[in-house]
């Protein structure tokens, strides 16, 4: 299945999915094979290629995974907000309400999510330095985009989240990961999405954000 939309309007459309996941809908695994072929065509620093994509799809699994995300939300520390930050966030009133209610329908929901993707990677950044942190998390997050945007050509949604973070051994333990040398980088919902009409997300202007020859 292909939603035949340009380069252009994958890259400005797939956006955060939470309230519009179908849950009566089951995701082929041919579907979610074709999103991993494409995430593993992203760079990959020093051809190291350490990705890997754990699915989870049967349905106790889920119900025992979607039990370890409610329960880390409420043990997630939020990090602290700059007053830049909490501009940006109000620039365009009632984003921040409807980011809410969807994160709290999502949690409300995760059982039914019919397929759970967790991006690892070998290599842990827990103590590591800059350029230790740079060149790990450089060579999932292109990976984990690239599965997105294939996900959305194919009419597909998803959202990243890292809710699981604060229960990410126990996660690993569930999931027979090996927790010492694999790092569960972030935990997406997948599911097709209703209807496909999806638009560009209001942002903060260019001006604010580019700058030319320094800062």
């Amino acid at each position: 299945m292909s939603l035949d939309l340009s380069a252009d309007e994958v890259l400005s459309t797939t956006r955060a999915v939470r309230k519009r996941l179908d849950f009566g809908r089951p995701v082929p695994r041919r579907l979610i094979e074709e999103c991993v072929d494409f995430a593993t065509q992203a760079p990959t620093g020093r051809n190291r290629q350490r990705w890997h994509f754990l699915v989870v799809t049967d349905k106790q699994r889920r119900a025992t995974v979607a039990d370890i995300y409610r329960r880390a939300v409420h043990v997630n520390t939020p990090q602290p907000l700059t007053s830049d930050d909490r501009r940006r966030m109000a620039a365009h009133p009632g984003s921040m309400q409807r980011i809410g209610e969807g994160a709290q329908y999502l949690y409300d929901n995760i059982h039914r999510v019919p397929a759970f993707v967790i991006p690892a990677i070998e290599g842990r950044t827990d103590h590591a330095d800059v350029l230790q942190q740079s060149a790990t998390w450089g060579s999932i997050l292109p990976a984990v985009w690239s599965f997105m945007l294939a996900a959305r050509s194919r009419g597909l949604g998803t959202v990243w989240t890292t809710a699981h973070a604060p229960l990410e051994r126990e996660l690993a333990r569930t999931l027979r990961v090996p927790y010492e040398k694999v790092m569960l980088a972030a935990f997406l919902p997948l599911a097709f999405t209703i209807g496909t009409d999806f638009r560009p997300a209001e942002r903060v202007g260019r001006d604010e954000v580019l700058h030319w020859d320094g800062w």
